[in-house]
């Protein structure tokens, strides 16, 4: 089994809000991963007197404990148990009810010898290769499909779609959200990798189109982690006309692993 990870801050002193691990399960068969992108809020009161580095390692502690302990739960149960557990940790200090809460994205991958789970919340990536070499990105998509000018702004955007019907979720303080997320099963003898990034490390496909998903697990495989983190650093240095990265911070954290389980 092969399992690699990597991360960068995307401001040099400043904490990084990306989070990730690989889990060996108790049984010592089978494995997983899970990835968290935490959501910078914008400046003012969040109601929470916690980072997000503070939440998303708490929440990704708790998922990757249950992950690999609980085969008897299912990604979104585990999900919805750790979004519970974290509140806990606060709820008599913060305000969690507050729309800019400590919050992240989510991927979750778990496998045995006959299958693999995965569970998508919000906008990371998933890659599932297959032996042939086909590529499938697994994605939840509703950010791409908001009403025009949803995301015109940060007031806007949490006024009328971040967690809300007809908008998009991330896990926040509600467990509920669990329910949302994007989950399915594949066999495993249909996968031989498996790779998943948040959003700074998927700029090399989404933002700067260097290559495709099959291109993207290819310099995974080849180069690793670090590698493609590397290759999207240098895109941004490069793009000194913002064309690519427009109204887009020039530098966002950056997180890839990558597995062949």
């Amino acid at each position: 089994m092969r399992m690699e990870l990597a991360t960068a801050a995307g401001i040099p002193g400043r904490p990084n809000e990306d989070w990730a691990a690989t889990v060996l399960p108790a049984s010592g068969q089978g494995g997983g991963l899970v990835l968290l992108d935490g959501v910078t809020p914008p400046r003012g009161d969040d109601g929470c007197v916690h980072s997000v580095p503070w939440f998303t390692a708490r929440l990704g502690g708790s998922l990757v404990e249950l992950s690999g302990s609980h085969r008897d739960l299912t990604l979104r149960e585990i999900l919805a148990e750790s979004i519970r557990r974290t509140a806990d940790t606060h709820r008599s200090l913060c305000d969690l009810s507050h729309v800019r809460t400590p919050q992240a994205t989510v991927v979750m991958v778990r496998w045995d010898g006959s299958e693999i789970e995965h569970l998508i919340l919000s906008d990371s990536v998933l890659l599932l290769e297959s032996p042939d070499g086909t590529v499938r990105a697994l994605l939840d998509d509703r950010l791409d499909r908001l009403p025009p000018g949803s995301l015109a702004s940060e007031a806007i955007a949490d006024a009328q779609v971040r967690n809300k019907e007809g908008g998009f979720f991330t896990a926040a303080a509600d467990p509920a959200v669990a329910h949302r997320a994007v989950t399915g099963r594949t066999p495993r003898a249909e996968v031989r990798a498996v790779a998943a990034m948040t959003d700074g490390a998927s700029r090399w496909t989404e933002m700067f189109g260097e290559g495709d998903w099959t291109d993207c697990l290819g310099v995974l495989r080849k180069e690793g982690p670090q590698g493609l983190i590397d290759r999207v650093r240098a895109l941004e240095d490069a793009d000194t006309d913002r064309t690519r990265l427009r109204r887009s911070k020039t530098h966002d954290d950056a997180t890839a692993v990558f597995a062949e389980p």
